[in-house]
């Protein structure tokens, strides 16, 4: 009888082994992906700026935040701190009424169509670049002009040819 009740005592050690909750797992913690991948992705993904494009404008509320910031000065030479100036203009430009803002309004229209029109401008350079076969390269239309120039220049000197010099 003895080997019987040793294969039950068996049994119940391995049912209580399957009960007992496994130890190298960590409750409520996730495997998270390293940080630094995504953060190359992103910026991999990100395009570079180009220094040439124009900035986009104000709203009405930056361009009386201009105003705001020169008067706030002049009254509290003391505060310098960049937040104080743009709570305060915050809290000022809430208590204004829609006739105080109308001039604001009006000087951000303005330089919105400004802005569209430089737009336009900037948009058909980039196409006639793209068009010529520069999109890849970092230089401004202007710095390629002055290279295709002096391009032009070297190659007259080489071959004696001068544009003054036509009175054959």
């Amino acid at each position: 009888m003895k080997p019987n009740s040793r294969s039950r005592g068996v049994t119940r050690q391995e049912t209580k082994e399957a009960l007992k909750p496994v130890e190298d797992r960590k409750v409520g913690k996730r495997k998270v992906a390293p940080k630094a991948e995504k953060r190359q992705t992103k910026k991999e993904k990100k395009a570079k700026k180009d220094p040439n494009k124009p900035k986009r404008p104000p709203s009405a509320f930056f361009v009386f935040l201009e105003e705001f910031r020169k008067t706030f000065k002049k009254e509290n030479p003391n505060i310098k701190a960049v937040s104080a100036v743009g709570k305060a203009g915050g809290e000022k430009w809430k208590s204004l009424t829609d006739a105080e803002k109308a001039p604001y309004e009006a000087k951000a229209a303005k330089r919105k169509v400004e802005y569209g029109k430089l737009m336009d401008a900037y948009n058909k350079k980039q196409d006639s670049s793209a068009d010529e076969g520069d999109e890849g390269s970092e230089k401004s239309a202007s710095e390629i002009h002055d290279d295709e120039e002096s391009v032009q220049e070297a190659e007259d000197e080489e071959t004696g040819d001068d544009e003054d010099e036509d009175d054959d």
